[in-house]
């Protein structure tokens, strides 16, 4: 659930990357939070538990602009991989404005990627939340291992994308595709917003 803070005019809303443990949640975090210049960009902050973490930060992205003279801020969180952790899972997800579904690209971990995508199902559905309606983004990650060991984007878009949202191929590594999920994701979350805004300006007016 977007905060709107009138006095500082700030949209702050919360992106959680999700997906099976060691897919590259954090390494996008940590890329991205290497890249955006420091005066936009919070510390970042990593919640430890014995065998995860769990990182967020928060950040004022450069070109998303602003909505209705408001200044947009993002925070950007992943959820712990371990299937132990489902509180935790479930902590972060709350309020969450849009979602980025992180999937291991290497075909061992299929059954990884669909286990923790009806993990998320479960999640948002636990917390009254409709899981078609939420803002979401796939990215398809690992897809620099050879062609041997990884399953294709269409491929994973088939078994996976069951809502024909965007996906994304990336190398989250070296920042292949990284930016481009984020904008995606970012796009879908200001585009119900500035709607969400819309309507509510027009109820106002009537």
């Amino acid at each position: 659930m977007s905060l709107v803070n009138f006095t500082t005019r700030e949209i702050t809303c919360k992106i959680v990357y999700y997906g099976p443990g060691r897919s590259g949640k954090t390494t996008n975090l940590q890329y991205i939070h290497g890249r955006v210049p420091e005066a936009r960009r919070g510390r970042m902050v990593s919640l430890a538990t014995q065998s995860d973490r769990t990182l967020f930060f928060d950040f004022l992205p450069i070109d998303l602009g602003a909505i209705s003279g408001f200044t947009t801020r993002f925070q950007l969180y992943t959820v712990p991989g371990q299937v132990y952790y489902n509180a935790t899972r479930k902590l972060v997800l709350q309020g969450a404005d849009g979602v980025v579904f992180v999937a291991d690209s290497q075909a061992r971990r299929f059954d990884d990627n669909v286990e923790s995508l009806q993990n998320l199902q479960e999640n948002l559905l636990a917390q009254g939340v409709d899981v078609r309606a939420v803002p979401l983004v796939y990215q398809y990650n690992k897809q620099d291992l050879p062609g041997d060991l990884v399953l294709g984007t269409e491929e994973l878009d088939d078994a996976l994308n069951f809502r024909d949202v965007p996906s994304f191929g990336a190398d989250a590594l070296h920042g292949s595709g990284v930016f481009e999920t984020l904008k995606g994701i970012s796009e879908l979350v200001l585009r119900r917003l500035a709607a969400g805004a819309g309507a509510g300006a027009g109820s106002a007016a009537g």
